[in-house]
């Protein structure tokens, strides 16, 4: 299973806890999608990140999605030319959404995981400056999720691996960047490295697990980093998520975290991304599904 499809199969589970609410995130998500089939950023212009995360938060709900539609899309990249890599990692991920995989040409398939083989770095990690030498955690993550979305085995697991290990902090962490890494860990950093070393069969270090559940705030939620003031919603749900992906319980986190997320719903069929923002995208909707999915079960 790729790795967008194990998020997936949580997300589904959100609408146990939305309940009516639920068709009013469908009617935010509809209101985000440009008439080109892409889903807007939050200038209202079409963008194949924020496409991802509505695509995906329609089927975790079990709404209609107009494949046809999504497909006229995405043709229009054709295979990624152009593209940074975290786009280029949203081509393949909104691919990989389409029912029948038939409908990315192979050869098309190929040129974008050889494009993403163009920020790979000499330590075997990657990293979306094309002229690093070492590789990042969202990188790893990003890279590992493309290829299996793509269908494709990754690149040198071991290579992968030994730049997540590289980037381990003292603190039983891990940083995104190989020039912070003696300083306090970053919590979704740490997340994209667990569930990575995870899908790629490599031991966890157990004073992770300890370090993650550190970072809940005591007024519910997890916070980006040890000296963040106020919690958010995508360190919350990538949190649940790896601690999940460990087999870890949710039981101690669960109440508190439940009443942070709903601080942070509006009945414009969204989320807010923390307390002090005031705008609403397609990527805090599915964090918001994601989070709620875990903390359903």
């Amino acid at each position: 299973m790729s790795l967008r499809l194990e998020m997936l199969q949580v997300a589904r589970l959100a609408p146990r806890l939305l309940g009516d609410s639920a068709a009013l995130v469908e009617e935010f998500l509809r209101g985000r999608q440009n008439a080109d089939g892409g889903f807007s950023d939050r200038d209202g212009e079409s963008d194949l990140y924020y496409t991802v995360f509505g695509i995906d938060s329609l089927i975790a709900l079990d709404a209609e999605v107009n494949f046809d539609r999504l497909e006229s899309h995405l043709l229009g990249f054709g295979d990624g030319a152009g593209l940074d890599f975290v786009h280029l990692g949203c081509l393949a991920r909104a691919w990989s959404t389409m029912p029948d995989p038939n409908r990315l040409p192979p050869a098309t398939r190929n040129r974008i995981a050889e494009r993403l083989m163009e920020f790979r770095c000499a330590d075997g990690g990657f990293n979306p400056d094309p002229e690093a030498e070492t590789g990042t955690a969202y990188g790893a993550f990003l890279s590992l999720a493309a290829h299996l979305d793509l269908r494709l085995p990754p690149p040198d697991p071991a290579g992968l691996i030994r730049s997540l290990k590289s980037l381990e902090t003292a603190d039983g962490s891990w940083t995104n960047d190989f020039g912070a890494r003696t300083e306090a860990g970053s919590t979704n950093a740490a997340a994209a490295a667990i569930v990575a070393l995870r899908e790629l069969n490599a031991p966890v270090p157990l004073n992770a697990v300890e370090w993650l559940l550190r970072q809940a705030h005591e007024q519910g939620g997890f916070r980006a980093m040890p000296t963040a003031p106020i919690p958010d919603l995508l360190s919350t749900a990538t949190s649940l998520h790896a601690l999940a992906s460990l087999e870890v319980s949710l039981e101690p986190v669960k109440e508190p975290c439940l009443d942070f997320i709903d601080s942070l719903w509006t009945n414009e069929g969204s989320f807010y991304g923390n307390w002090l923002e005031e705008d609403l995208d397609c990527e805090y909707t599915f964090y918001g599904l994601l989070a709620l999915g875990h903390l359903s079960l």
